[in-house]
C-alpha cells in the first residue's frame, strides 16, 4: 500500500514539475481559422501516465481543429484519453492502421467519410503504413486531408528503383500520393500532412519530394520556410531536422496567404520547466507542426441571401420548416442544413427534381439559433437563412 500511494505521489510530483500551469499556456487555435496538426507522438504513451495527463493537456491547450497524429501504440488508452476530452473525438482505423489516428473537434469539423489507399500488398514497400484519408466540412467548405507516416532512416542517397533503399521507397510514397490527389482530387482543397521522414532541402537529385517542388504551380510545402529557417524550429530536434511537414494544393494558396494564416512548429518544450530533455523522455521526439488557414466560403455570406424562387416558411419557426420551389427543368439536387459552424446538421439528396417542389425539414432536435439552407445543384449554390427559435 505504502509503494502504491508513493507511485502515485511520485506521478503527481512528475505531472506538476512537467507542466504546471505551463501546458495550460499554449495557444494555437482561434475561432477565425482551420487549424491542422500534424503530431508523432513516438509510441504513445511514451512514459505511463505523465505522457496521458501531458498530451491530454497539450490537445486541450492547443485547442487545433483537427489533429493528425502517428505512432499510437495503445490504442485502448489513446481512446480512453480522448473520451475524457469533450470537445474532441477520435478516429483511428479498427483493422489495421499503422498507428495512424484523427483527433478533431466535434464543433466544428463534420466528417464526411474516412479511409485508407494504398493498403494492398504491392504498395506495402512504399507505405509501410498505409495513408488514411479524411473528407470534411469546416464551415461548411469540403477539405482533403491524408494522414501519414513514412519510412525512416537512410543514407541520404537516393536510389530509385532499389526496393530496399528508405530514400527510394519515400520518393515511390510521394510519386503514388501525387498520383492519387491528381487523379481523384483535381479541384479540391487537399491536405496532405504527417511524419514524412525526411528533410525538403536535399538537392536533386537526392530530394525525395522533388515531384512536388517541381510543380509549384499546383503544390506548396507550407513549412517550407521553417524547413530552410533555424534549426532551433525544426520538428525533431534531438537530430535536428525537419521531418514533419504539410503541403497544400493550389486550391489554398490564396487562403494560406491571408495574414490570419500561417504555419509554425509548437515548441510544446519551451512550456516545460525541463525543456527539451523532459519533452523527449515523457512525450515524443517529435515537435507538432500547426497550421492555420483562414477559410474564403465559396458560397455567399449567411447573411447575403435572398432567392425569389425559393419559398420558406415559416420563418423563424420552433420546429420544422417547409420548403417551396419551381423548376422549370429535371434536376438533381441536395439540400443541406449547417449551423454557425459550417456543422452539417441535416443533408438530403433527390434526384430528376422538376416542377413544384415540397419539402419540410425538422430540426427539432437542434439547438435554438441561426441556420443556413443550402441547395446544391452540380457547381451551382445558393442559401437562404433560417432561424430556429424554441
Amino acid at each position: 500500500m505504502f509503494r502504491k500511494k508513493l507511485s502515485i505521489l511520485l506521478i503527481l510530483f512528475l505531472s506538476g514539475q512537467l507542466y504546471g500551469q505551463s501546458l495550460s499556456d499554449i495557444s494555437f487555435g482561434t475561432d477565425s481559422t482551420f487549424e491542422v496538426v500534424s503530431w508523432n507522438i513516438e509510441w504513445f504513451p511514451k512514459n505511463g501516465s505523465v505522457t496521458i495527463d501531458s498530451v491530454s493537456k497539450i490537445i486541450e491547450s492547443l485547442d487545433a481543429d483537427l489533429l493528425g497524429l502517428q505512432e499510437i501504440d495503445d490504442t485502448t488508452i489513446c481512446r480512453q484519453m480522448i473520451n475524457n476530452l469533450p470537445d474532441y473525438e477520435l478516429f483511428m482505423d479498427d483493422d489495421w492502421f499503422g498507428g495512424l489516428a484523427y483527433v478533431y473537434k466535434t464543433s466544428s469539423v463534420n466528417i464526411q467519410s474516412i479511409y485508407k489507399i494504398y493498403d494492398t500488398s504491392p504498395y506495402w514497400n512504399a507505405f509501410p503504413r498505409s495513408p488514411l484519408v479524411m473528407e470534411l466540412t469546416f464551415m461548411g467548405e469540403e477539405f482533403i486531408v491524408i494522414n501519414n507516416h513514412f519510412k525512416c532512416c537512410g543514407d541520404g542517397l537516393l536510389d530509385i528503383g532499389n526496393s530496399s533503399d528508405e530514400e527510394g521507397r519515400r520518393h515511390e510514397a510521394n510519386s503514388l500520393l501525387k498520383q492519387y490527389i491528381d487523379i481523384n482530387f483535381p479541384s479540391s482543397r487537399v491536405i496532405v500532412l504527417g511524419d514524412m521522414n525526411d528533410i525538403l532541402t536535399d538537392e536533386n537529385p537526392n530530394n525525395v519530394f522533388q515531384m512536388f517542388l517541381d510543380d509549384p504551380t499546383n503544390y506548396l510545402f507550407a513549412d517550407e520556410t521553417i524547413a530552410s529557417g533555424s534549426p532551433a524550429d525544426w520538428s525533431f530536434p534531438g537530430w535536428p531536422s525537419h521531418l514533419d511537414h504539410i503541403l497544400i494544393t493550389n486550391e489554398l494558396f490564396s487562403e494560406f496567404s491571408n495574414s490570419s494564416s500561417g504555419i509554425q512548429t509548437i515548441k510544446v518544450d519551451d512550456f516545460m520547466s525541463g525543456g527539451l530533455a523532459d519533452y523527449d523522455f515523457y512525450i515524443s521526439d517529435h515537435r507538432p507542426v500547426g497550421m492555420k488557414i483562414k477559410v474564403n466560403p465559396t458560397t455567399v455570406n449567411l447573411l447575403e441571401v435572398s432567392n425569389s424562387d425559393i419559398e420558406i416558411f415559416p420563418n423563424p419557426t420552433n420546429k420544422v420548416f417547409h420548403v417551396e420551389m419551381t423548376l422549370s427543368e429535371s434536376i438533381d439536387l441536395q439540400m443541406q442544413v449547417l449551423d454557425i459552424h459550417g456543422r452539417i446538421v441535416y443533408k438530403e439528396s433527390m434526384n430528376n427534381l422538376g416542377g413544384k417542389v415540397s419539402k419540410s425539414i425538422d430540426l427539432s432536435d437542434e439547438p435554438s439559433g441561426t441556420y443556413l439552407l443550402r441547395f446544391i445543384h452540380g457547381e451551382q449554390v445558393k442559401n437562404k437563412k433560417i432561424v430556429l427559435q424554441k
